[in-house]
């Protein structure tokens, strides 16, 4: 049931009741009123009409009180009979010609009527006179003020419900739009705003809407804004993979080649310049010879000191191990001041990925405590962590065999981290931080007690995400 149709059933429902009452309260006060004129009247017209019939009836006798009750006619609310000594009925009052045809109905005339009240005198000869009420005229009165009060109520009860209803009506009317404005809203019309509404609490719950509808409008577009923002920077992030992969793929080929293609020439021209320079006779063309050689030689020493910064071929064939021990070597032999230590417990099946990224780590760690750390030991620790899983709690897991994740440590006794290292910038760790993201791990850099920097990278070894495919 509507809103509308309950207050209106409400205010016709309290009408209803305040018209009943006062009809009922109406009508005791008629029933007591008709009860004291009809008692008022029959005690009067019994104490006058008894005594001037026995008057009459001692002057004259019962012809006389004949006479004078025929001219007296009909007394409202009384009806007097004369009886003879016999018993017969001599007289009767007439009808009463007040609203004579008309007369109240039996219900209403036994609700109000009182209790009869008779008199009867006894005249000298032995003739009666007999004065009971009648409460016709009076009751019939009451009936006629009742039915005119409940056609002034019923007319009042139309003209309060309409005038009721039509302001209940026009106090709900904003509410539809309200609805209207809610359901615009559910379909996605967020742009949709409710116009002014009369009366000051629909003028307040429609302001109150339309701030809604902004706020969720505003967050609606926040919200899309972040996902659009976040499918952008997963894009980028993916186009960044993609292009550090190529990278990766083209400084691979870039090592290989100037590992097998320039290093073979440079070795070669090496040699020439040496066998010229010892079988040429003169001198200058000799120190020619050997300057190519020493400028071969230098160039075959830079090249080999590219070559693992590019990408280290020993990773291909020597495998992990072996390259971190030659890259720790040969930092070692650039920096005797510095005590370096290495530490490892890897197993034989790392996958490129793995291995790739284990190294980068070292790498770029052991670069930057070199470069900026001022420490005078570095110790890198690689090792590998199996994870136990108890079957009872995960019965559906098969079991694992061998080491699941590597954890990758490399701490220095330096300065520690500037105040200022996790500012944008820092590609180097970002980048690391996203490689090893990629392939499920968590990498994470931060000062150790007392002083000095710890680098920790936990990679696992069966990746959750599978790097992308990079085709060449």
């Amino acid at each position: 049931m509507k809103l509308r149709t309950r207050l209106n059933l409400v205010v016709a429902g309290l009408t209803a009741v305040f018209v009943a009452v006062l009809l009922t309260e109406e009508i005791q006060n008629t029933r007591s009123s008709v009860r004291e004129e009809i008692e008022a009247a029959n005690r009067v017209a019994s104490q006058l009409l008894g005594r001037l019939a026995v008057i009459y009836s001692r002057a004259g006798g019962t012809e006389v009180v004949l006479q004078f009750l025929q001219q007296l006619g009909h007394v409202r609310a009384n009806n007097i009979i004369l009886r003879t000594p016999a018993g017969e009925i001599l007289y009767t009052s007439p009808p009463a010609t007040y609203k004579a045809g008309h007369e109240a109905p039996a219900w209403f005339v036994h609700l109000i009527a009182p209790q009869t009240a008779r008199h009867t005198f006894p005249l000298p000869g032995g003739a009666q006179l007999v004065i009971e009420a009648q409460p016709s005229r009076a009751i019939l009165d009451a009936w006629d003020d009742i039915i005119r009060l409940l056609a002034i109520a019923v007319i009042m009860l139309v003209a309060v419900n309409g005038i009721a209803f039509w302001s209940v009506d026009r106090a709900l009317a904003p509410f539809p739009v309200i609805a209207q404005g809610l359901e615009r809203i559910q379909r996605g019309e967020l742009t949709f705003r409710l116009p002014p509404l009369p009366g000051p609490e629909a003028h307040a719950m429609g302001t109150a809407f339309n701030r809604m509808a902004q706020a969720v409008e505003d967050n609606v577009q926040a919200e899309r804004k972040a996902r659009e923002a976040e499918t952008r920077l997963e894009e980028r992030r993916e186009m960044a993979l993609l292009v550090e992969q190529r990278v990766e793929e083209e400084r691979r080929l870039i090592a290989h080649e100037l590992h097998d293609e320039f290093g073979q020439s440079v070795t070669a021209i090496r040699s020439l310049a040496l066998a010229i320079a010892t079988q040429c006779k003169e001198s200058a063309m000799s120190d020619a010879a050997r300057l190519i050689s020493d400028e071969a030689a230098r160039l075959y020493d830079a090249m080999h000191g590219l070559i693992p910064r590019l990408m280290p071929v020993s990773l291909d064939t020597l495998g992990l191990a072996e390259t971190l021990e030659n890259l720790v070597r040969d930092w070692q032999r650039r920096n005797p001041a510095i005590e370096l230590t290495l530490r490892h417990e890897l197993p034989s099946d790392l996958g490129p990925s793995v291995t790739l990224a284990a190294y980068r780590v070292v790498q770029e760690g052991l670069i930057n405590a070199l470069r900026h750390a001022q420490a005078s030991r570095i110790e890198i620790n690689l090792e590998s962590h199996t994870d136990e899983v108890n079957a009872e709690h995960v019965p559906e897991r098969p079991a694992e065999s061998g080491p699941q994740r590597m954890i990758v440590t490399i701490t220095d006794d330096g300065v520690g981290l500037p105040p200022g290292w996790s500012r944008p910038g820092h590609f180097g760790l970002r980048g690391l931080t996203e490689r090893i993201e990629h392939l499920g791990g968590h990498f994470n850099i931060c000062n150790r007690e007392p002083h000095g920097v710890c680098l920790i990278a936990e990679i696992p070894l069966v990746t959750v995400k599978a790097p992308m495919a990079v085709t060449t």
